[in-house]
């Protein structure tokens, strides 16, 4: 991908409307924002990595830590944890889950019963009604056990339905949001054989139908979660649209139902790893979709997409802080009484390090999940770069974590056994799917140079007319100076 087009990429990523940054109300630095204001140029933001960008240090996101829950909140997660942890303990088998390359169907059949697959549903849907940082907890549970049911339960309402959530309209949430609640799937299918990173590049296509009733969709879909179970897609497909006497390709998102006919599945995928998820291709020939069944707006495919892969990362990173808490007190309970030498391996320096070393990376991990569903119940705009920071990192420190778990083991750790040799396998996905870890590398880089850009060009045309832009002028130079 183009450098310019990779721009472009990150600037669509970040949606929604800045929240504007608290200027300290001295003169100049007023006089400065009335008169950006006014041109609408340099715009602001809330997010504190973005304002890195602009060597600026903008705490509202982070001092205090975000404290979204209401005391019902926290009494209703009191309540929901243990069972949810009993569950996991006592009824789920992940090793034979992952062994059958499926979930077990008395599991299946009780995750339901939890309500684990609508969480964040209101419940006047059928759901729990959960909010972002309710809803991390839970996750967090999940993935210290079994990574596999994770990815179902996330396939289906962390992307698969969440589009509907975020973009449906009423009629459509009160259509869809009770049936993935009450036992029909989702899935989100938007990568091809020919577009992984680039989603912009799909070739899958929908055309209005002559009497304006319908979309006809042809094309397919590959390494879809959940692909050959799920009943209700979002799907993502090129349509024309008109746009300045021209006629032009926009992606745009549809929910698609099995039913409709024309659409049907490959054979589950054989893969390295959450073998008891369902990954499959999906195919669409003549798919007859419903005008009605447009989600976002034609053309808005993209935003719909991008939309939905932020605001469902931070749950990445709440499943993974369990995983890696799960994988230290495995390694912290041999430690404590494998004896070698004479002595606990825990007594030598090298072990304490290692244990150590992970107990840092669950710490980060974990109150990064946290800030982000926190600053998004609060209400927080600008939270798509913290979002991505926590999936890279998280995904990044658990294959740390579990690999040193592994090596504090040694051979043990080597064995089916103790279930690490699984962990490790489920967890090299996490820093590929929903957005590659390098992608999402880039992502942050390029939007926060394009954030400080847009200042600095800003800036640039106060100096070729100073006189017209003193506000401004004074305001930048005594930021410099404080800083």
């Amino acid at each position: 991908m183009k450098g310019a087009k990779l721009l472009t990429c990150a600037n669509r990523c970040i949606a929604g409307k800045s929240t504007q940054v608290q200027l300290p109300l001295h003169s100049c630095r007023r006089l400065a924002t009335e008169a950006a204001e006014k041109r609408g140029a340099a715009r602001e933001s809330g997010s504190f990595t973005l304002n890195l960008f602009r060597g600026r240090l903008e705490t509202a996101q982070v001092f205090p830590f975000p404290e979204p829950l209401s005391d019902d909140q926290r009494q209703t997660l009191q309540e929901l944890v243990p069972p949810v942890e009993k569950f996991f303990q006592e009824v789920n088998d992940p090793a034979k889950n992952d062994a059958d390359s499926k979930i077990e169907p008395n599991t299946v059949s009780g995750l339901w019963e939890l309500g684990a697959f609508g969480l964040q549903v209101p419940t006047d849907m059928g759901g729990l009604g959960l909010c972002n940082t309710q809803y991390a907890r839970l996750v967090e549970v999940v993935g210290a056990h079994d990574l596999g049911v994770g990815i179902t339960l996330g396939a289906h309402q962390s992307i698969g339905f969440k589009g509907v959530l975020l973009f449906g309209t009423p009629e459509q949430k009160a259509k869809y949001l009770p049936r993935v609640t009450g036992g029909e799937y989702a899935a989100f299918c938007l990568t091809e054989p020919s577009s992984g990173s680039d989603a912009g590049s799909i070739k899958s296509r929908a055309v209005l139908s002559p009497d304006g009733k319908h979309f006809i969709l042809n094309g397919s879909k590959i390494w879809i979660s959940n692909g050959g179970i799920a009943e209700i897609m979002t799907v993502f497909a090129q349509t024309p649209i008109e746009k300045d006497g021209k006629t032009i390709d926009k992606v745009t998102a549809f929910i698609v139902e099995r039913s409709f006919g024309g659409v049907s599945s490959g054979p589950p995928e054989n893969k390295m790893g959450i073998k008891c998820s369902n990954t499959t291709e999906v195919y669409y020939e003549d798919v007859k979709i419903p005008v009605e069944n447009v989600l976002g707006g034609v053309g808005n495919g993209f935003k719909v997409a991008m939309n939905i892969l932020n605001n469902g990362r931070f749950g990445m990173a709440a499943a993974l802080a369990g995983t890696q808490r799960a994988a230290l007190r495995q390694a912290a309970e041999h430690a404590a009484t494998r004896v070698q030498f004479g002595k606990r391996i825990a007594d030598y320096g090298t072990i304490q390090e290692k244990l150590a070393r992970m107990a840092l990376l669950q710490y980060t991990t974990e109150s990064l999940a946290y800030m982000v569903s926190g600053n998004m119940d609060s209400g927080a705009q600008d939270y798509h770069l913290e979002a991505a920071i926590s999936k890279v990192f998280a995904s990044d420190s658990a294959w740390t974590v579990v690999d040193e778990a592994i090596q504090i083991l040694g051979g043990m750790g080597f064995m089916k056994a103790t279930g690490l040799e699984r962990v490790l396998r489920d967890l090299r996905i996490f820093r590929i799917f929903e957005g590659t870890n390098d992608i999402l590398r880039l992502f942050v880089a390029l939007t926060g140079i394009q954030f400080a850009g847009s200042h600095l060009q800003e800036l640039q045309r106060a100096f070729k007319n100073p006189t017209a832009h003193l506000g401004l002028i004074f305001s930048e130079a005594g930021r410099r100076a404080a800083g």
